[in-house]
């Protein structure tokens, strides 16, 4: 059985237990990765390594007012006099900095790029009221306030967009819209549009979680009392994420993996509004940004990523690989073969007409 990043449940698999711009600061220690021997992502023997160091340094911008909160990585040997492509890389439905997308984020940095990755507004250290709120929208906003804040750093000449999970579909509107995006990569891409709602929760359901939204958007109105529920769990049916099956969330559960203290397992009700109008796969035809999209059949919707594949317009590449889904959140083997991939992909299209 797999379950969606987002709530309800699909008949494919079971995950199980898978495993401002300145200087840096003196504390700021580099982090160790694996040396690229090649420069491709690739060492000598065609093996994906990501071998390298990196720099984390917290940073702020704005979005309409809203300060929100993010974790820059660098190369080691970063030269604000030097010419660097950039990333943002977010995650999946819910997440924060500190999960899977600040993995990749450091593992981008040691393969040369200027990586960031923050929190959504209302999510983490980000300002926005409710707390937990999901705004598609909102969200598009944020990440073309990212795009603005690294294309404002003297050093960086291009940004490109790694989205995990959920945050793949959050990449395709970005790409849609922003011009200043040069590439886009998915890794396990939870892609959605009409059917992947009506198939998990039926209509009735849809319904239902619509009324259940109007009630908790007039409560938090009237009142200021935001409503929330659990987003995964294994013994709570009311959650937006329900499996029975032990081990199903483990990632999310494990303290060793993604249960950092950073992370809260709720979603404000009000959110499904907006979330069941979500419809990625309806923009991707507008996506002239070339793509590179990184999946496996046991990851989430294994036929939405091909259809990404097919509709966007601008160079793309399609990268079949291994593993189920929270194997790409935390599985060397598979997230270092997805940098791997996703860097070639981008040393081509970010550092086209790059500066000498």
């Amino acid at each position: 059985m797999w379950t969606s990043c987002t709530g309800g449940t699909l008949e494919t698999w079971h995950p199980g237990n898978s495993r401002t711009s300145r200087p840096p600061r003196a504390d700021e220690r580099p982090h160790r990765h694996p040396v690229d021997l090649t420069g491709d992502g690739f060492d000598g023997a065609g093996n994906a390594t990501t071998e390298e160091y990196s720099v984390k340094r917290k940073i702020t911008f704005d979005r309409d007012g809203l300060t929100l909160v993010g974790n820059l990585f660098t190369p080691d040997d970063l030269d604000e006099n030097g010419h660097y492509p950039a990333v943002i890389v977010q995650g999946s439905f819910t997440s924060v900095k500190e999960q899977m997308a600040g993995t990749y984020a450091e593992k981008f940095a040691a393969q040369g790029f200027v990586a960031l990755s923050f929190d959504y507004a209302h999510y983490g250290e980000s300002e926005g009221q409710p707390r937990q709120y999901e705004s598609p929208a909102e969200k598009l906003s944020d990440l073309k306030a990212a795009v603005t804040y690294l294309t404002d750093l003297p050093y960086v000449d291009a940004v490109g967009m790694v989205g995990v999970c959920t945050s793949a579909s959050n990449a395709v509107y970005l790409a849609a819209e922003d011009p200043r995006l040069k590439g886009m990569a998915t890794i396990a891409g939870f892609l959605v549009n009409e059917d992947v709602f009506t198939a998990t929760y039926g209509e009735d359901g849809m319904a239902t979680r619509r009324d259940q939204a109007a009630a908790a958007r007039k409560q938090y109105e009237e009142t200021g009392e935001a409503t929330t529920i659990t987003v995964y769990s294994e013994t709570d049916p009311n959650a937006a994420n329900y499996i029975p099956v032990e081990g199903a969330f483990d990632y999310y559960d494990n303290e060793a993996r993604g249960n950092v203290p950073q992370y809260k397992n709720e979603m404000d009700v009000s959110s499904w509004t907006n979330w069941l109008a979500f419809d990625a796969l309806g923009e991707a035809s507008s996506v002239m940004t070339p793509t590179i999209v990184v999946h496996s059949d046991e990851s989430a919707l294994p036929d939405n990523a091909k259809a990404l594949h097919d509709a966007v317009r601008g160079e793309k590449e399609l990268v079949w690989s291994d593993g189920n889904h929270y194997d790409y959140y935390d599985s060397p083997k598979q997230m270092d073969n997805a940098v791997a991939n996703v860097s070639r992909f981008f040393r081509t299209h970010l550092t086209q007409g790059q500066a000498a």
